[in-house]
């Protein structure tokens, strides 16, 4: 049998699925991951995107801040994969429990996906750093310099800044759902971010599947490692 045959047959066989993904899932509804070759992080600014997308910054600079987040940041026209497609039909179909994610995309929710666990929050959200109002995407897009509320405060993105702490509530669940599920699949994550990589630690299960690109620090551990375009994988495993 053959990896994507197995893969094929404990989604099958499961009715408590929890997928944890990163970045990998988005890129191809073109979305820029970070870390390959041609991610955020190997183009050129005057400051290193960790250090622009880090809270500091974002205090010191906040003009230089929302200039880099609303042209590198920001897809407002991404549509779903076929990943999130296949992770959305999994849970219609009471197998899937959950989805954790560290993308800030809104593209799990866009296709479908109810549970959605997101570690680093979401760009759709934004919200004023005075009074607490909350706004929407258009908010950050129809504005320039640094949003403002009607207030006067600024809006911050609800999006988990570099030097600032996960969500502890989102964690726990997080933790909950992983440590109690049948079927483990990580996808699309470089597993070198913590403490989000850290999670698949509280997995007990004996079916830890690994979908992604390249080699990650966990493929020992994992029971089944498929190396390909996780959309495709998916896709073709839950026929979306």
């Amino acid at each position: 049998m053959t990896e994507r045959e197995t893969l094929k047959k404990w989604l099958d066989e499961s009715s408590n699925i929890v997928f944890f993904g990163g970045a990998g899932v988005s890129t191809e509804s073109h979305i820029p991951d970070f870390r390959s070759t041609d991610g955020l992080y190997n183009q050129q600014y005057d400051y290193p995107p960790e250090t622009i997308l880090s809270h500091s910054f974002y205090m010191r600079k906040p003009e230089e801040f929302y200039r880099f987040y609303r042209n590198k940041m920001l897809f407002p026209n991404a549509e779903p994969n076929r990943a999130h497609k296949a992770l959305a039909k999994l849970e219609k179909m009471g197998k899937l429990k959950a989805v954790v994610t560290q993308n800030i995309d809104g593209l799990h929710q866009k296709a479908g996906s109810r549970e959605v666990l997101e570690l680093h929050g979401s760009v759709l959200r934004n919200y004023c750093t005075r009074c607490g109002k909350f706004y929407g995407l258009d908010a950050i897009l129809n504005s320039t310099g640094v949003p403002k509320c009607t207030c006067g405060g600024t809006i911050k993105p609800d999006v988990v800044l570099y030097e600032e702490g996960l969500d502890q509530e989102t964690i726990e669940k997080s933790v909950k759902y992983i440590a109690n599920a049948d079927v483990l699949i990580i996808g699309g994550t470089s597993l070198t971010v913590y403490p989000a990589a850290g999670l698949i630690d509280y997995y007990r299960g004996h079916k830890l599947v690994l979908i992604n690109k390249s080699v990650t620090p966990m493929d020992n551990r994992a029971d089944l490692v498929i190396s390909g375009p996780i959309g495709e994988v998916l896709g073709d495993a839950v026929g979306v």
